[in-house]
């Protein structure tokens, strides 16, 4: 959850035994030990440094953003809340469409969706607001609207091939409650009451064609506590997202909004998959310091890879410890995370949450693990294949939701989301 992080989680299937023996192998007293990690000479003596990432801002600051103005704008190629500065709050909604709702409906659906959203981001009430006044504060406020498989059928259009349930992975414990979905909305501000306030008016505008699935919330900091370009840390206080794909770069264009291979009405959108992981607090207050770092590959403190002095150092990963030891070990997530192939990236978005606790601990916690990428299977799959074969984090983290959409195309003032699908 702190590098190119997805979730724990891949394959099953025939080798699903060979790989469940190989962990136990490789984690034989790891996990249990790992707090001797100190014990083999970690030599941080050659610190190789990089130049800092360029921070992704697409709204820049301005006059009064402090009072929650500034705002973020509705149309465009590409819809708001992908390549935006991540905001300090989110919901989450996945609708399933009822089954009186065809393609006509549909269209008329994210019509007045579209409309009430294009208003709300710039600070002015939907049409039916009966409370104006909460809408005034936009606080950088994007509406952002996904496409399931169940919307895409529904609709005439065809899916791409991805766009379908994640692949089985061995540490997965899905919950339905929080599984898939015919329409997302990701909703966000650096306000949660404006959150709240746009989220009930487009569920007031979808309840005529839809039932609420689930619905999700999620935090970072709050706008303003930490200085600008500073990565998120999640409840097990790790840097979250230091190695990011950099709106505006042809690697991003290429890896989010590419996708030539996909449908020609997805053409100027991109992929989204999010995860709900479950972070075992309680069992991680277990673990000593140094235990968390080399599971991680990173120091806490910082953020810097075990071989480095800066967050955004580039790990070296054929350093090994004074008897022989690799000092960012193979079952750390860093470098499972990682892969040669540079394909194989995603951008993440990710938010932490926080539920009532069960009797059984102090702690209903963890991440909703959001990620961007053009395609599914050839950049976010591959990536929770080798963390479900040999993550150490997986000790503490559960996979317990999963849902895949198509993110559709922005549009013009004439227009509405989803316009190039009907």
């Amino acid at each position: 959850m702190s590098d190119e992080n997805l979730d724990r989680g891949a394959g099953s299937g025939a080798a699903a035994g060979h790989r469940l023996s190989r962990r136990h192998l490789l984690f034989g007293g790891a996990a249990a030990g790992i707090g001797a990690a100190s014990a083999v000479g970690i030599d941080l003596a050659t610190r190789p440094a990089r130049a800092a990432r360029r921070g992704a801002q697409i709204t820049a600051p301005v006059a009064g953003a402090a009072d929650g103005s500034e705002t973020v704008a509705f149309y465009g190629p590409h819809q708001a809340g992908v390549e935006t500065r991540p905001q300090a709050a989110v919901t989450l909604v996945a609708l399933d469409l009822l089954p009186e709702t065809d393609a006509g409906a549909l269209r008329r659906m994210m019509r007045v969706l579209t409309h009430d959203a294009a208003r709300l981001t710039q600070g002015q009430a939907a049409l039916a607001d009966s409370e104006p006044e909460l809408a005034v504060t936009p606080a950088r406020l994007t509406v952002t609207f996904g496409f399931g498989p169940g919307l895409v059928a529904r609709a005439g259009g065809a899916a791409p091939a991805w766009l379908r349930p994640l692949p089985a992975f061995a540490i997965d414990q899905l919950d339905d409650a929080w599984n898939g979905g015919d329409l997302l909305l990701q909703i966000a501000a650096d306000d949660p009451v404006t959150v709240a306030h746009a989220t009930r008016m487009l569920l007031k505008d979808s309840r005529s064609f839809t039932t609420v699935r689930w619905r999700q919330t999620g935090f970072r900091r709050s706008a303003g506590v930490e200085k600008p370009g500073t990565t998120m840390r999640n409840l097990f206080g790790q840097v979250d997202g230091t190695v990011n794909l950099v709106a505006g770069t042809e690697d991003f264009d290429s890896l989010v909004w590419g996708g030539a291979d996909n449908p020609a009405w997805l053409h100027g959108g991109t992929g989204f998959v999010l995860r709900r992981i479950r972070m075992n607090l309680d069992k991680w207050d277990g673990l000593d310091r140094a235990g968390r770092e080399a599971s991680v590959g990173r120091t806490l403190a910082t953020g810097a890879p075990l071989t480095g002095s800066h967050e955004t150092d580039e790990p070296d990963f054929t350093a090994t410890t004074a008897i022989g030891f690799p000092v960012i070990a193979e079952f750390s997530h860093l470098r499972r995370a990682r892969s040669e192939n540079r394909g194989e990236r995603i951008l993440r978005r990710g938010y932490n949450y926080d539920d009532t606790p069960d009797a059984s601990g102090v702690s209903n916690s963890g991440l909703l693990f959001v990620a961007f990428q053009a395609d599914v299977d050839a950049q976010f799959v591959p990536i929770q294949r080798r963390l479900d074969e040999l993550d150490l984090l997986n000790q503490w983290t559960t996979p317990i939701g999963s849902a895949v959409f198509a993110i559709a195309p922005g549009c013009g003032p004439d227009g509405y989301i989803g316009q190039t699908l009907f």
